[in-house]
């Protein structure tokens, strides 16, 4: 009986602890909603605590690509900066990097070309910048872990009071004579050359070296060795804008013009045999009769370039100091051959028997021409109607000196090393 009351007891402990387990294993349905909602969250809060804390434990990771670049990108001049000198100004540069890219341009999209310096610090514009013009500059720089930084800058350059521009020789789209120079005669005195020759490109197809020669500081011309190969096309680039060629003096053209070299003719005159012996690509083509300079008033040896051709103009003595010598009003077939009035012309005061004959002329060289240059048929007119600007004349055996390379357009007088020294 007490067993039964034992086993009894027994029985109903076992049975209570069974309820208690029962209750551990199953709660009720509200508890087990719960935690079926929290446990999902608490995964994804430990996948985010593991992002946050990086993939090791070197305390690198995704912080420090997410970090700021350590490039420092510094442009001069300021941004908004106005009355910004054209030279010297503007410089690119980079600290705790290396500057990869650099990007100036005006509002026009010209861009401005430059260079960066061999540890990638620095960069400098390859020439000056135009005046009154609105730049933008873009420079990207790069830190030891390959971060960019970049910078953003605008500017304007002053806006010149005092200006100056080059008149030149041949005139675009032209077709010259194989010595034509390039001919630059700038309206103010330069007292930077090295500047504005800088600021002016001469390139030739076929190509040649061009190299370029001051005569006194406002005149600067450009010629390769030896005469031009006939078919070159010449192109010149005037970078002048903005370049200072003297103190608060600047350039203002900013244009390229091109001309073409045609056939060679380099006529000879002979002032002992007063003839001309014309040679047209290597054959002769014709000698005809002239008169030279007379005793007293003799006509210049050397290579010369025809550089005007007017089919009749006036030629006053009183301009090239001879007083009142001569005047005539209507000379024909006129082309100069020097700055102080030494020309090729048609002559038809003299006598038919004085060319060839007699040297008569204060200088210059005189065809048999007829007046009004109404006739095809005379030595004047055909030479005049197969001579091109740029054409060679040379004169020898004259009792003259040679003339000066600056009389005209006529540096072949000078040697090649003196013109490139």
């Amino acid at each position: 009986m007490d067993g039964r009351g034992i086993s009894g007891g027994a029985a109903g402990d076992s049975g209570a602890a069974g309820a208690m387990a029962g209750a551990a294993v199953r709660p009720p349905r509200n508890r087990r909603r719960r935690a079926a909602l929290l446990a999902p969250l608490a995964a994804g809060l430990l996948v985010l605590v593991t992002a946050c804390g990086g993939s090791g434990g070197d305390g690198k990771g995704g912080s420090v690509a997410n970090a700021a670049s350590a490039a420092v990108v510094t442009v001069a001049p300021d941004d908004g900066a106005t009355a910004v000198a054209t030279s010297g100004a503007l410089k690119v540069s980079a600290s705790d990097g290396k500057l990869t890219s650099v990007t100036v341009q005006d509002d026009e999209g010209r861009k401005v070309p430059g260079a960066l310096s061999s540890d990638g610090k620095s960069w400098l514009p390859s020439h000056h910048l135009a005046g009154a013009t609105k730049y933008r500059v873009h420079a990207v720089a790069k830190d030891g872990d390959g971060r960019e930084s970049a910078k953003d800058v605008s500017f304007t350059t002053l806006v010149p009071k005092n200006t100056f521009t080059g008149h030149y020789t041949p005139e675009n789209g032209s077709t010259v004579g194989v010595g034509m120079p390039v001919s630059l005669r700038f309206t103010r005195g330069i007292t930077n050359p090295e500047a504005v020759e800088k600021a002016v490109e001469v390139t030739a197809d076929p190509a040649v070296p061009v190299k370029g020669h001051w005569f006194g500081n406002d005149r600067l011309d450009f010629r390769p060795e030896e005469f031009w190969k006939p078919g070159t096309k010449v192109t010149v680039k005037l970078n002048l804008d903005g370049v200072e060629g003297r103190p608060g003096v600047y350039g203002k053209q900013a244009k390229s013009f091109t001309f073409t070299i045609g056939r060679s003719q380099i006529s000879t005159v002979d002032a002992s045999a007063k003839t001309m012996t014309v040679v047209r690509d290597g054959q002769q083509i014709k000698t005809v009769p002239i008169t030279a300079g007379a005793p007293a008033t003799t006509t210049y040896n050397g290579t010369m370039v025809i550089s005007e051709k007017h089919k009749v103009t006036r030629m006053n003595g009183a301009t090239v100091g001879f007083g009142g010598e001569y005047d005539i009003k209507d000379v024909p077939h006129a082309m100069r051959l020097s700055d102080s009035g030494t020309f090729l012309h048609g002559n038809y005061w003299a006598s038919a028997g004085t060319f060839g004959a007699q040297n008569v002329s204060h200088g210059c060289v005189g065809l048999r021409d007829v007046r009004g240059a109404g006739d095809s048929a005379t030595p004047a007119a055909w030479f005049y109607d197969r001579s091109l600007l740029g054409d060679v004349v040379v004169v020898k055996n004259s009792k003259d000196k040679q003339i000066a390379p600056d009389n005209g357009l006529n540096g072949w007088n000078m040697p090649w090393s003196e013109w490139t020294k």
